[in-house]
């Protein structure tokens, strides 16, 4: 089949060579000629170190890849997705199932990015997420992984099953968008908390603590905004919160860490050097939780963190002190 990738970061690249793998005729997309250049130049992502890039393996900086593809995976950042979207609406065939693989809740609007996509291109296209556990930098060394597609109708994330799965990548579906979606994003505002418990010198009492209870919250946001609680249980969520509070491969934990060790939020995101996903989600999970009245102290506490200043000692604090509840309270 035809494939476009549209993002050469990390994600897109692991993704495009699974999708190569898979004898697909891949075209892979970059904003900046220069991201190209070096592509091509190297037949390496640096971001991929070690990681080849096939001779079959297209490279482009011309959006009108994506037409008269099967498929079209949107791989930028969260912030990007819509204006990608917008611009594909034009190029992209009637029937293209379009992948969104981005992480993350849009900046003004709080929207899904599957929302946001289907805003831009409206019904001509089918939209699929595809997210679970999966650091970028084991999928393009073909590490057993596995993951999620979900869509509204089945038959839609068994295209993308089909489209990706082998031996080593493997596939389930489901049709909750919402909960994939919500846990995606926010598990990256828990990982950030998680990266401060390691910077802060706390164990893993603490962080068991916080990853159990930060699913809580995002299952209760997600099932208030119309998510199925059995998601949050899997790959998508329990899964994807484990592999992103506990590795080094994630930038929300390695960032986390350099705020808990007393780095000022705006330096820490700067010295990880790409996005980081879980500072802006934590606005939106703010303003998501506010909206439907849904009760999210870690959540609210990163955001005053990340957004106000106020030091990281004294959330632990505030948290540890909060009224005796129930485990399954809201």
């Amino acid at each position: 089949m035809k494939v476009t990738v549209l993002g050469s970061g990390a994600w897109g690249t692991a993704l495009a060579l699974v999708l190569l793998e898979n004898g697909n005729d891949v075209t892979l997309w970059s904003f900046l000629e220069e991201e190209k250049a070096v592509l091509e130049q190297n037949r390496e992502n640096p971001m991929l170190k070690g990681v080849p890039l096939p001779e079959g393996l297209k490279l482009t900086t011309d959006m009108n890849a994506a037409k008269g593809c099967h498929a079209v995976v949107i791989a930028t950042p969260s912030f990007a997705v819509r204006s990608t979207a917008a611009k594909l609406r034009d190029i992209v065939d009637p029937g293209t199932v379009l992948i969104s693989v981005s992480k993350g809740i849009e900046k003004d609007t709080s929207l899904r990015l599957s929302e946001a996509i289907e805003q831009e291109v409206g019904d001509k296209c089918p939209v699929v997420v595809l997210c679970g556990p999966s650091h970028a930098e084991e999928v393009g060394r073909g590490i057993p992984t596995a993951v999620v597609a979900a869509a509204d109708e089945i038959r839609h994330a068994e295209f993308v099953q089909d489209l990706f799965m082998n031996s080593r990548f493997r596939v389930y579906t489901n049709t909750d968008r919402v909960g994939a979606e919500i846990c995606a994003a926010l598990k990256n505002v828990i990982a950030l908390c998680a990266g401060c418990c390691d910077g802060m010198g706390y164990g893993d009492n603490t962080k068991a603590m916080l990853m159990t209870r930060g699913l809580a919250e995002i299952a209760r946001l997600g099932v208030a905004l119309g998510g199925k609680q059995e998601s949050f249980t899997g790959l998508t969520g329990v899964g994807d919160l484990i592999v992103t509070c506990c590795s080094m491969h994630s930038r929300n934990r390695r960032c986390g860490i350099l705020i808990g060790q007393g780095k000022p939020v705006q330096e820490a995101i700067k010295e990880i050097g790409a996005v980081v996903e879980g500072y802006y989600a934590a606005a939106n999970a703010r303003t998501l939780a506010q909206k439907v009245g849904v009760e999210m102290p870690i959540a609210q506490m990163a955001y005053e963190v990340l957004y106000e200043g106020r030091d990281v000692h004294s959330v632990v604090t505030a948290l540890m002190s909060r009224a005796k509840k129930a485990e399954n309270a809201i």
